[in-house]
């Protein structure tokens, strides 16, 4: 294993916060006057700045490194997840989009309130902050638990903690002051960064692979690494899923889920917002290309040492915890310089996640909670809820740093799922929203009752489809795999009935 970062590798890491500092202090300085223009920008911010948010939104550590993870071991039908993305944020804009601005919308769940009323909105908000804690306090630390690896070359618990504040910190320096606006522009500067590190990534590994493009395609062709479309019922990620769960999960990710919609509430207008949600999957879909390609370049360094000379057998573990291939490779052969590019990538992806998510959980405490909350006990101006606003985000980031630990310790001290069950956990919740979404929307059944009920049965529904659970028993019986795409839709129609069993809404 290569030594901790050389001195070129920290000259690149420090230059990295250098301008992440310089840049915080300059965004801090936008004028912040109401919630409105700190959690949805004053509806002020350029088209093109909004969809290379949702893009950065949209990646994370998990991803940065996951990536190149299933094409190395699989091949490249994850990019089928995409494209079921570009048919979500296609409904998304065309559906959902105009709905939002025509009621001025803050949050997605403002939507709720005004079909079932001010419960259905608390409800909604309090799913997504539950789900929200876990799903990216665990994502945090996992994107913590990699950088540890790298600039410490272990994962000993004061690392682990290190690594944790420096995302969290770096992510507080955007949110803070200047909220989402600040946040949309800072995610420019970590979409480019990480983007730039895997494009680094692409040509060194091309350049270290002996042999001319032709061969390389050949080789990947003849081993069926290239497959891009998968017509089983069984496969992760098969044309059935796709068009199944993992639609229903992309539209409620673009669209339901506020920490990925609110960068598009900060739009104009109605038609600055659609085309910022589908020039965001424009660009996503060649990113996700890019990361994939990374893993099948991997797959010919390690598998194929007639052309890397590499001959080494590949353990993919550190210190007992299992990794990708992407960080066995920056720990064991990452020359010095690019190994402190790749962690700054790795950094920017994990910031562009942390700091989106800061502002969308304090934009549903404070507009769907706390707002009505106090307005209902007397006259407030929007500076307090603005400060509310800035509290909220402090709160939410320890909140969040503190899940990131207890999934480290749970991590290390038992076998229990608990951070596969975090991970996933904000899609059990999408389950929820999708059903009673789909009936406000679409039809005229549902009410303030049926809502909570709604929200019970979805999550439910997925939670007893899981493999440790009852999900092993169901694949027997139906002949293949229940998994989480089949789990999302199941969880889905069980909360759309729920609702279309209840009377019409009554406020």
């Amino acid at each position: 294993m290569n030594s901790a970062f050389a001195t070129l590798d920290w000259a690149v890491f420090i230059a990295y916060f250098v301008v992440l500092t310089v840049t915080s202090v300059l965004l801090s300085r936008m004028k912040v006057k109401s919630t409105r223009d700190y959690f949805v920008g004053g509806n002020s911010v350029p088209m093109f700045a909004v969809a290379v948010s949702v893009l950065a939104t949209s990646q994370s550590a998990a991803t940065f490194l996951g990536g190149p993870e299933y094409s190395y071991t699989k091949d490249l039908t994850f990019i089928g997840f995409y494209l079921s993305a570009f048919v979500a944020v296609w409904f998304v804009a065309k559906v959902l989009i105009p709905r939002f601005y025509a009621i001025k919308a803050v949050t997605v769940y403002e939507l709720l309130e005004k079909r079932y009323g001010t419960a259905a909105k608390k409800q909604a908000g309090l799913m997504f902050l539950i789900g929200r804690l876990f799903a990216s306090g665990a994502r945090l630390y996992i994107g913590a638990l990699a950088i540890s690896m790298i600039l410490f070359l272990d994962i000993e618990p004061l690392h682990v903690l290190v690594s944790t504040t420096i995302l969290m910190l770096g992510a507080l320096a955007y949110v803070y002051f200047g909220g989402v606006k600040s946040v949309i522009f800072s995610d420019i500067i970590q979409a480019f960064t990480y983007i730039g590190a895997g494009i680094a990534v692409l040509v060194y590994l091309f350049i270290a692979l002996d042999t001319d493009m032709g061969t390389i395609i050949h080789t990947l062709t003849e081993e069926h690494k290239l497959k891009t479309l998968d017509w089983s019922m069984s496969g992760g990620f098969s044309v059935w899923a796709l068009m199944g769960g993992w639609l229903l999960l992309n539209i409620a990710a673009y669209g339901l889920d506020q920490d990925m919609t609110q960068r598009a509430l900060s739009c104009k207008n109605t038609i600055e917002a659609q085309r910022s949600l589908m020039m965001s999957i424009y660009l996503t879909i060649p990113v996700a290309l890019l990361f994939l390609a990374i893993g099948l370049l991997l797959y010919l360094f390690y598998h194929h040492p007639e052309f890397s000379g590499i001959s080494t057998e590949v353990v993919q573990q550190f210190d007992g915890e299992k990794i990708t291939i992407f960080l066995y490779y920056i720990l064991h052969e990452m020359p010095e310089g690019m190994r402190g590019l790749v962690t700054v990538g790795a950094v920017a992806a994990a910031l562009s996640s942390s700091n989106s998510v800061l502002g969308a959980m304090a934009s549903v405490a404070i507009e769907d909670i706390y707002k009505p909350w106090k307005k209902a006990k007397g006259e407030c101006d929007e500076m307090h809820f603005v400060r509310a606003g800035r509290v909220s985000v402090l709160l939410f980031a320890a909140a969040l740093s503190a899940m990131a630990m207890l999934s480290y310790y749970w991590q290390q001290s038992t076998e229990l799922p608990l951070l596969n069950f975090a991970l996933g956990v904000m899609a059990f919740a999408y389950t929820g929203l999708l059903g009673v979404y789909a009936a406000a929307i679409f039809t005229k059944r549902g009410n303030a009752m049926s809502v909570p009920l709604a929200f019970i049965s979805g999550f439910a529904t997925v939670l007893l489809l899981q493999p440790y659970i009852l999900g092993d028993t169901v694949s027997e019986i139906i002949g293949w795999n229940v998994g989480f795409a089949w789990q999302l839709f199941w969880g889905t129609l069980v909360s759309f009935g729920v609702m279309m069993s209840s009377s019409k809404k009554t406020l």
